[in-house]
């Protein structure tokens, strides 16, 4: 049994959630999330059980010292509330761990146990996998949903998915089960330079939430973070001829299938999303503030096919290595082109793409063959 102590009341609560693994490409999703939380100063009111649903030899417990004490993290997922302030305050639940290892279906109901104990109004889970889209160029975000009344309603895509799945395919699935709406946002990484992290797509992602939440989210040195590490990718793949020429390839092709996106409707819509940005409104400067309760006295935590070149660039720093063209993107069961897979479960195959140690290293429960979307647009769940 759930039992929210000393949780207050929450306004208008929308739950977002990311889990680091084989949905989490260049950590993006996850750190979309780390961010929410870092900037609105979340407070955890519940952690699940990490002995339920984790596989400790995969996703390994850490040590560290605290005063001289030696104290272990285990992996879990953890859940905190924000309070969103302006003229219209509002509540976010954050949800940010590790994929599971076991128990999925149980994992999803006590999510969801959470979400009706405080009211959750819509479930948007963040992904990002790997697809045949140049760093040069914005990042492709797709926001799909099961639910056809919620697709029209928000302009979003009704997915048709097929294949291997992860959790937040799981997750949006037994959503729409239990009549909660939810979305799922994907963002397309280069496959090319898939190693964490990657701000730009991390960014695209928080805009891309903004949008559909109707909430401004400061964004601190991301935009910065972006810029550099666009960069610095820029440097890498130049001292390659083959892998530039590659990019070019990418740049072409996701030009050529975008003309009809530059259309009097989209420009409108990026300006309306600029003045967004500029205009705090009568509300006030963006930005807000953690629920009551700093002391973390919420409830428990139960636990603390393309042609590879002969020279893949491997820098000592920067960020990460740019592998050769077709490094990592699979081909998709439906679309076949490039750009990210219709993401329901999303992650193209394409080498270590799980975050970290927590994820075993390489990704080798992934499908061969990771689903992809069409030249340019992600899909899925």
């Amino acid at each position: 049994m759930i039992e929210l102590e000393g949780v207050p009341e929450l306004i208008d609560p929308v739950m977002v959630a990311a889990f680091e693994g084989w949905n989490d490409a260049g950590d993006a999703a996850s750190t979309a999330v780390a961010h929410l939380d870092r900037e609105w100063k979340g407070e955890v009111f519940a952690a699940l059980d990490a002995e339920d649903y984790y596989d400790f030899q995969v996703n390994r417990p850490t040590v560290f010292l605290d005063g001289g004490v030696r104290k272990i993290t285990w992996p879990t997922t953890r859940l905190s509330v924000v309070r969103i302030g302006g003229d219209k305050p509002r509540d976010l639940v954050l949800v940010r761990g590790i994929e599971p290892s076991m128990r999925w279906r149980s994992f999803c109901n006590e999510i969801l146990g959470f979400a009706h104990e405080l009211g959750v109004e819509m479930v948007v889970v963040l992904g990002a996998l790997l697809g045949d889209t140049p760093h040069t160029r914005p990042v492709p975000v797709s926001g799909v949903t099961s639910d056809p009344d919620l697709a029209r309603t928000m302009d979003l895509e009704e997915t048709r998915y097929e294949g291997p799945t992860g959790i937040v395919g799981i997750l949006q699935e037994a959503c729409t089960h239990a009549g909660v709406p939810a979305v799922s946002l994907w963002a397309a990484v280069p496959h090319y330079v898939s190693q964490p992290p990657n701000p730009k797509a991390t960014l695209a992602l928080l805009n891309r939430l903004e949008d559909l939440i109707g909430l401004r989210i400061p964004l601190g040195e991301l935009p910065e973070d972006a810029r550099a590490w666009q960069l610095g990718v820029d440097q890498l793949a130049a001292e390659d001829s083959e892998v530039a020429e590659y990019v070019q390839t990418l740049e072409e092709a996701r030009d050529t299938a975008e003309l009809p996106e530059a259309s009097g409707e989209a420009i409108a819509r990026e300006f309306e999303r600029y003045l967004r940005r500029r205009d705090p409104g009568p509300g006030g400067p963006p930005g807000g503030h953690a629920t009551e309760g700093g002391d973390g006295t919420y409830l428990r935590d139960t636990s603390s096919g393309r042609t590879r070149p002969p020279k893949p660039i491997r820098p000592e720093t920067g960020p990460g290595p740019v592998s050769g063209p077709g490094g990592g993107a699979g081909t998709g069961p439906d679309t076949g082109g490039s750009g990210p897979a219709e993401a329901s479960d999303g992650p193209q195959d394409g080498g270590a793409q799980d975050a970290g140690p927590q994820d075993g290293g390489a990704q080798e429960d992934g499908p061969g063959n990771g689903p992809d979307a069409g030249p340019d647009r992600p899909s899925e769940d």
